[in-house]
């Protein structure tokens, strides 16, 4: 009498071949790359806030590590698997945390991170007390070579500046518009992000608001006309906040106005200590 085969004979399958890992072999061209990962990743996350302790907000986040010469690519879906599996908030401890991990993972000595998001902040306008809404765009970069994490805050304000030249020379009036103070920072310990946008606000002629009712645009007008300055006052003043911080180590800022009786914008920016 015949056996009758077992189920699993019967349906068994052939072993799967083994896949090949073409990013690990040799490259064409046996030059290292500094970095190559993934960008835009959209992420919910969670800052720390002064006023409220934690705010959620969303970023865009680019991960890089380097590649050695001999490797012919890096392994995407790592990217997005160590972030995925990262959690907490983003500061200083968090963000090594990633980027061990993305070391770790992609056999990497370097990795980068940045993320990218808004900041909001209620306003309450200055004469009306009614509230408003601000953001402040923000960009967290983090960058893992051994143990050293170099850890760099930026922050772009919108500011008001009235022309000091105009107003000298003019009967009536002076050319205003809006500018922006774009501070980047690394420090021995923590910053909040409000202490950046009031180091900006600080060295223009007014900050700016999300709600105004007459009365609050007439204390503006009038604040900001009392109070002209340059792009060369404003980035002054505001590097020399900077510089009074025993916590900062290094910052840049750039001032860059939407001239509004002119076809172009006006800059000007310092960074101390000056990098090689």
């Amino acid at each position: 009498m015949a056996r009758i085969p077992r189920m699993s004979e019967t349906f068994s399958e052939p072993a799967a071949p083994q896949m090949q890992d073409v990013q690990s072999g040799p490259s064409a061209v046996a030059l290292a790359i500094d970095r190559v990962g993934v960008k835009g990743l959209k992420l919910p996350l969670a800052v720390r806030d002064r006023a409220g302790g934690r705010q959620h907000t969303v970023a865009a986040v680019d991960l890089t590590v380097d590649l050695p010469a001999e490797f012919k690519g890096t392994h995407m879906s790592r990217f997005v698997e160590a972030l995925g599996h990262w959690q907490g908030d983003l500061d200083y401890a968090t963000c090594k945390n990633l980027l061990a991990d993305l070391c770790e993972r992609l056999q990497a000595t370097s990795a980068h991170a940045r993320f990218a998001f808004p900041y909001f902040v209620t306003r309450a306008a200055p004469v009306s007390g009614i509230e408003g809404p601000m953001h402040f765009d923000c960009t967290l970069d983090g960058e893992l070579a051994g143990d050293r994490l170099i850890f760099t805050l930026r922050v772009e304000v919108p500011v008001m500046t009235v022309c000091p030249c105009s107003k000298a020379i003019s009967d009536e009036g002076a050319h205003s518009q809006r500018a922006v103070v774009r501070i980047a920072c690394r420090a021995r310990g923590f910053v909040w992000i409000e202490e950046l946008v009031e180091v900006a606000e600080q060295a223009a002629s007014s900050r700016v608001y999300s709600l105004l009712k007459r009365e609050d645009e007439k204390f503006v007008t009038e604040t900001s006309f009392a109070n002209p300055c340059f792009v060369e006052d404003v980035v002054r003043a505001a590097a020399k906040k900077l510089l009074s911080d025993p916590r900062i180590t290094w910052f840049r800022v750039e001032v860059e106005s939407q001239e509004s009786i002119h076809n172009h914008a006006a800059s000007a920016s310092i960074e101390l200590p000056r990098r090689p």
